[in-house]
């Protein structure tokens, strides 16, 4: 098997494809953008691989002709110019026609000797991302160009069909990902309803005999969320450079990430499903459940609940309470809150109602876990060739079932 070393830019010229920047500030300004219309892929949509779509803002279907140079197309690669330079997100069919934002660079191989599922995994390994960073211009914001791009090389095998090959065997690890990723959102909707259908539209198991007054049971307390919760030590601050991508205990940092990390060693807390400890994320007001040993990054507060409350209950009552509008710090906003607290039994109900889905919600992380150490080392063994798929039948996953019939 042969196997070509080209740079990006000489690869795109042979597809007739490009490598080019998304609309400057002039072209597209802050008053352009809307809540309805278009999505504008921005340097904070790209995460994992994929574009986020969670914050991501809009433009109207005018702006969107007057930009269409810019619009996005299937296997188009769309990276961040500033800042974590090393993030990428594949354009998968529901991206399709949307636009490559300001500060986003978009790479267009055209039809190429190189599969753009094979190139987006290639660019994902540690190699690539260290080699373009150091390519970056700017000490204190790294900034990527399209020169940067044109030079990256990249190291292929010639036969398209060992390219998509090598990328199906990542991409069932990443559907298998992706499904237990949808297992948990459908128990955590579902516990998050049922603590809404009690203590928020009060129908509570019962509630047709509890007695009211003002619109509220009777029995309950209206306090400040200080009363009710402990906070804890931090415990040994971990850095990132002192952690590992796998280890014994994992390591939870105030990001939109699941942790900063893992090292082996002895964790700074002992949680678990009968002793659940709450993390605050004083900056960006993420809220976790942790029901595992752990130990923590900067800014981020660990907390749990005083006698008589329920720590299923409380993580539920104060999860949604602060939200980041700017960077400071959000704890003093949070525990002055004032909340509805239940009597304990009815608290207690509810745990055991719902902590059956949080156990769930463990086993499923912990399974992502293990799908995504495996991707991650098989990951450069397959892009440098290492580990040869030549004579393996693939089964090929949803994503690229056009290309098995192909083939």
């Amino acid at each position: 098997m042969l196997w070509v070393r080209e740079p990006l830019g000489e690869i795109c010229r042979k597809g007739r494809g490009r490598i080019q920047t998304g609309p400057f500030g002039s072209q597209l300004h802050g008053s352009d953008y809307s809540t309805d219309g278009t999505p504008v892929v921005m340097p904070a949509d790209i995460a994992d691989g994929k574009v986020a779509i969670t914050r991501i803002a809009r433009v109207a279907e005018n702006h969107v002709e007057r930009l269409k140079r810019h619009k996005l197309a299937k296997g188009d690669i769309v990276y961040g110019r500033r800042g974590d330079i090393g993030r990428q997100a594949l354009v998968r069919d529901e991206n399709v026609g949307w636009l490559c934002g300001t500060g986003c660079l978009k790479i267009t191989l055209g039809n190429g000797p190189l599969s753009y599922e094979f190139l987006h995994r290639y660019l994902s390994t540690k190699a690539v991302v260290s080699w373009i960073e150091g390519q970056a211009v700017g000490a204190t914001m790294p900034n990527l160009n399209t020169g940067i791009l044109e030079r990256v090389p990249v190291f292929y095998p010639e036969d398209r069909a060992t390219q998509k090959k090598i990328a199906a065997t990542l991409t069932a690890y990443d559907d298998l990902i992706e499904n237990n990723q949808r297992r948990i959102a459908l128990l955590e909707k579902m516990a998050e309803e049922i603590y809404r259908e009690w203590f928020v539209r009060m129908r509570f198991p019962c509630h047709e005999n509890a007695k009211f007054s003002k619109g509220l049971p009777a029995d309950w307390d209206t306090k400040r969320v200080k009363e009710i919760v402990v906070r804890k030590g931090f415990g040994r601050i971990y850095r990132e450079d002192e952690l590992s991508d796998d280890g014994e205990v994992i390591v939870i940092d105030q990001s939109r990430a699941d942790c900063l990390g893992y090292y082996d060693g002895e964790p700074q807390h002992m949680a678990s499903p009968d002793s659940p400890i709450i993390l605050f994320g004083d900056h960006s007001c993420k809220m976790v459940l942790m029901t595992k040993p752990f130990s923590l990054a900067e800014n981020v507060i660990p907390f749990m609940p005083k006698p008589k409350v329920s720590p299923y209950f409380l993580f539920h009552l104060v999860k949604d309470l602060a939200r980041t509008t700017e960077y400071k710090r959000h704890w003093t906003d949070l525990t002055n809150r004032e909340v509805l607290v239940p009597k304990e039994s009815l608290q207690v109900e509810f745990e055991n109602v719902v902590k059956h889905n949080h156990e769930q919600i463990e086993v499923l992380q912990q399974a992502i876990l293990k799908a995504e150490k495996v991707r991650n080392m098989l990951l450069p063994r397959l892009i440098s060739g290492k580990l040869s798929v030549e004579k393996l039948d693939i089964q090929f996953p949803p994503g690229m079932e056009e290309f098995a019939h192909e083939h």
